[in-house]
């Protein structure tokens, strides 16, 4: 079925009404409830949700680049971005400390750093003050590879923020901040049972 300017199915929601536009995600009301807001209202903030969801999706095709180019996965990249901060901070990595950071068991750990060392991103050797610790860090050439492609294109969101004045900022910040507590997964029962 086609629209009258042409566009096929795959573009079913018209200009400026997209699957985040809360009259389309919930016509009856029953996730959230508008009763209290003027249509001026939650046109806005259909407006946000929309504009949310685009950044969403430009940061997964970001992420999804990200991975395909450093041809590694979502957890080598993330270990790579901690090495980096790492050394940027002049802190020496060591695996226990990138186990707890990313949230993996030490057998996990130990053989993501094999394949990180076997393809040349990390290196490994003695701790300088604990001998019974490992040192890890990015080799000098994935170094300069992720930061002049990922790094360089993730780093862009600093122009947005810097186009705002400190007022626009601190609303953006405390915005971002109270949207992620009110969707966090705490105690939320079907998030976390084992089923």
């Amino acid at each position: 079925m086609s629209s009258a300017s042409g566009e096929s199915e795959s573009r079913p929601f018209g200009a400026g009404r997209g699957v985040y536009d809360v009259d389309v995600s919930d016509p009856r009301g029953e996730l959230v409830d508008r009763s209290g807001l003027a249509d001026e209202d939650v046109r806005q903030i259909s407006g946000v949700m929309q504009a949310l969801g685009a950044l969403r999706d430009a940061e997964e095709k970001l992420s999804e680049a990200s991975l395909r180019y450093m041809k590694l996965n979502t957890t080598d990249m993330r270990a790579l971005h901690f090495l980096i901060a790492c050394h940027n901070s002049g802190v020496v990595a060591t695996p226990g400390a990138m186990s707890v950071h990313l949230g993996i068991s030490t057998a996990s750990t130990t053989k993501l750093l094999d394949r990180l060392e076997r393809a040349a991103h990390i290196t490994r050797s003695p701790h300088p003050s604990d001998r019974r610790a490992l040192a890890i860090a990015i080799t000098a050439d994935t170094r300069r590879s992720a930061i002049e492609t990922v790094g360089r294109q993730h780093a862009r969101r600093f122009i947005s923020a810097a186009k705002l004045s400190a007022e626009e900022r601190e609303v953006v910040r405390r915005f971002l901040v109270d949207m992620t507590a009110e969707i966090a997964l705490d105690n939320v029962p079907w998030a976390t049972s084992a089923d």
